[in-house]
């Protein structure tokens, strides 16, 4: 059975070797082993604090494959961005100039460093084992954090964010990034992008133009990568494009990749998952439900088939039971996989 839980101490081994594996690009996700300890205790006191979002706190989940007792993939939430050091990136915009004398009328497509989305929530740190693409796995480690958030609403903006990866070959080199970041950084991409992901971003501030860039002025191979994605990235903003996330104009300092946002309320998995009490059986059901319980420390999600009984119950299986660690009678919370509700 594939398995969401919080990320433990021992899971370290494992969240190295996809660091490693993510590669250059994955700035939540550094080859750092010192780091990556640093951000699993930050997350073990996330999901031991309070129920509410005054600072932000850092959410880790992994996949785990509890037959072959292995993690296949790691997904996390911030609750609140900005509030312990600036974030940034460019909101694409439009400037007019314009000489009615000479009846000339100009628009110019802009990049303006942004802190917009100071104080919102953030989906990130989504990376899937390559052995694991498959069997509905990414939709599954996706969106459980939906399930987490609509459990504690209090711990996360109203809006939430999602930054996806931009344009990059094999070697880590981002088109974005050599046609401008390296003008003003004078550092390789990847130099630049693990500082970030060290947390050391004053450097952005200090060294980023502080008037608005004209997108004409910059290369068409720069153009054309602007608000693009990485081939790999596509499947995960398809997704949550269908659980109504959009594209509002802003992308990466760093790659040009898009950040998609939407309003938790509007969120498919969010406003359509419902609460029910467990009933223990073997469901007729061949609909993929995403279930979870409504525990914190305690928090576990899965696919599983599911039927809503009359009664106002929802029945499971034995093992889904035993996996989410509740008995008849505890509560449920479930949703479709897919947009189609349950019947």
């Amino acid at each position: 059975m594939m398995l969401i839980r919080p990320i433990e101490k021992n899971d370290i081994d494992a969240l190295y070797t996809m660091a490693e594996n993510a590669g250059v690009g994955f700035t939540s996700l550094p080859a750092d082993r010192q780091l990556l300890k640093d951000k699993m205790a930050a997350a073990e006191k996330a999901f031991n604090s309070d129920d509410n979002n005054e600072s932000n706190q850092s959410y880790l989940f992994v996949l785990e494959d509890t037959e072959n007792q292995a993690i296949a993939g790691v997904c996390g939430i911030e609750s609140a961005l900005g509030l312990d050091s600036p974030w940034y990136n460019y909101r694409l915009g439009t400037l007019v100039h314009a000489s009615p004398s000479l009846k000339v009328y100009g628009q110019s497509k802009t990049l303006s460093l942004s802190n917009d989305h100071t104080g919102y929530s953030e989906l990130c740190t989504l990376f899937l084992s390559q052995d694991y693409r498959h069997s509905k796995n990414g939709s599954l480690l996706s969106k459980s954090r939906f399930m987490f958030m609509a459990n504690f609403p209090n711990r996360f903006h109203q809006r939430v964010i999602a930054e996806m990866r931009g344009v990059s070959d094999d070697e880590g080199n981002s088109p974005f990034w050599n046609g401008l970041g390296a003008h003003f950084f004078s550092m390789p991409f990847a130099q630049a992008d693990n500082l970030s992901g060290l947390g050391n971003k004053s450097f952005i501030a200090e060294l980023m133009p502080k008037l608005p860039i004209y997108i004409d002025l910059l290369s068409p191979s720069v153009q054309a990568v602007i608000g693009q994605v990485h081939e790999n990235t596509l499947p995960a903003l398809k997704m949550l494009e269908n659980e109504g996330f959009q594209n509002l104009g802003y992308v990466d300092i760093f790659d040009g990749g898009p950040t998609i946002e939407a309003d938790v309320r509007h969120i498919r998995a969010i406003n359509q998952n419902k609460i029910y009490p467990v009933c223990i059986g073997q469901p007729s059901s061949t609909h993929l439900q995403i279930v979870s319980n409504t525990g914190c420390t305690s928090y576990r999600c899965t696919l599983a088939n599911a039927d809503k009984l009359p009664s106002g119950e929802l029945l499971i299986d034995a093992k889904t039971a035993k996996a989410l660690n509740l008995k008849t009678g505890d509560l449920i919370r479930s949703v479709s996989l897919s947009s189609t509700s349950l019947s």
